[in-house]
């Protein structure tokens, strides 16, 4: 059996960029790997493409909107009617530097980079426990050290800034948080979480950032392929085994941004569950 042989993944957001490359190398070590996106086309596409790569065509699609609450029920629930296990899920799917509010009335990028893979995670927590061993990884950004802290009256409203970057940040920060405290609740359950930064990388997070700041921007970053490794070794590396709700950069545990503390972590989970009312 191949490496990964037998063991189910469940990656969001994998029909471009990051998520893409992420999928390719799970399936490349013989995964089944589940793809959840918005676009049928595009996803059905990348899986043609990522099982023309690497002769793995054990690569499923599942509908799935982050900012849209209802989308997240319904794609949990097609998931989980397929009676197949759930060894790792991989909250790799998120915006930037696009304003706005969601469907289920969030500011753009928190509702759909924390809100929704929040629900998600809660939606099929208790299955990957019964899967298990398992793992939960949330792909966040080096961008959470930007945020001193979360406007929890902010969050409910369209985005301000003018890049709406500074609401990317609190996102990614709302993201390292999670696994912190989603680590602490699974503890003894063989389920463990991680957060990372993945590296500044070219992908299609940065598709709604004005042209030419985008253009500058890419010239400093890293290829997807590149940006994949991170979030391939918290999914998979035998040594995080024995870890969990920690942050990772560039395959390494680092300490994160000072905002991150237990106190946050517990406060955001209360009010997370009470807005998605799990």
């Amino acid at each position: 059996m191949s490496e990964l042989g037998g063991r189910t993944f469940l990656v969001t957001g994998a029909n471009t960029g990051i998520g893409k490359e992420t999928a390719r190398g799970l399936a490349g070590r013989g995964a089944r790997v589940v793809i959840a996106g918005r676009s049928e086309e595009k996803s059905r596409a990348a899986i043609r493409e990522i099982a023309d790569d690497t002769g793995n065509t054990d690569l499923d699609y599942v509908p799935l909107d982050l900012g849209d609450l209802a989308s997240v029920r319904a794609a949990a629930a097609t998931f989980l009617a397929a009676g197949e296990p759930l060894h790792v899920l991989v909250n790799n799917a998120g915006l930037a530097g696009k304003r706005g509010i969601t469907a289920s009335g969030f500011e753009l990028a928190f509702g759909t980079n924390h809100v929704g893979t929040f629900l998600l995670t809660e939606l099929l927590r208790e299955h990957i426990v019964a899967s298990g061993p398992g793992r939960i990884v949330n792909v966040a950004s080096t961008a959470h050290f930007q945020a001193k802290g979360i406007d929890w009256e902010a969050v409910r409203r369209p985005s301000v800034t003018r890049t709406a970057l500074r609401e990317y940040a609190v996102s990614k920060l709302a993201n390292v948080l999670h696994a912190r405290e989603l680590g602490r609740r699974l503890e003894g359950t063989g389920v463990t979480t991680y957060s990372l930064h993945p590296g500044a990388i070219a992908s299609d997070v940065w598709r709604e950032v004005p042209p030419g700041l985008r253009q500058v921007l890419k010239v400093f970053m890293k290829d997807t392929a590149q940006g994949a490794r991170t979030t391939l070794h918290c999914a998979t590396s035998p040594d995080l085994a024995g870890e969990t709700g920690r942050y990772y950069d560039d395959r390494r545990k680092k300490k994160p941004s000072a905002t991150v503390t237990d106190e946050l972590a517990a406060e955001l989970w209360e009010r997370s569950e009470a807005w998605v009312a799990v």
